[in-house]
């Protein structure tokens, strides 16, 4: 979302204008397309997303990745200023991160709960004596 709000601000720039803006060795690199990296350049990798096959684990780094996302849309918010047309897909988006945050800890809630319980194990005997009779 980020990358297609800069596209479009970007779209007909003039060379002038992007250097001006700071933007001549991405555009060097990437034109005026879409290339998700973060604002120091560093290009997004599958290296981001980390899982452990652990419920709990993953839970919680989802909960850390979506108050990380809220935490850069806050500072794009405060960036962009008088902007409508960008500040209010701004908004949208950092609301979003705000429930997914909620509904991850509602996730983390119910495996933590299911976790916890007593196990109970029945068994009618059938099992235990197949081979006699």
């Amino acid at each position: 979302m980020i990358g297609a709000i800069v596209h479009q601000l970007t779209k007909g720039a003039s060379i002038e204008e992007i250097e001006a803006a700071g933007l001549s060795a991405y555009y060097t690199d990437h034109g005026v397309d879409v290339y998700p990296q973060s604002a120091a350049g560093v290009p997004f990798t599958a290296a981001y997303i980390a899982c452990k096959g652990d419920p709990i684990a993953n839970l919680q780094e989802d909960l850390a990745a979506e108050q990380k996302a809220r935490a850069t849309y806050e500072k794009l918010i405060d960036l962009c200023r008088d902007n409508p047309d960008v500040l209010d897909p701004l908004k949208f988006l950092r609301e979003r991160e705000v429930v997914h945050f909620q509904r991850f800890g509602e996730a983390l809630r119910g495996v933590q709960d299911k976790l916890a319980e007593k196990k109970f194990y029945m068994n009618d005997g059938t099992c235990m004596n197949m081979n006699k009779k």
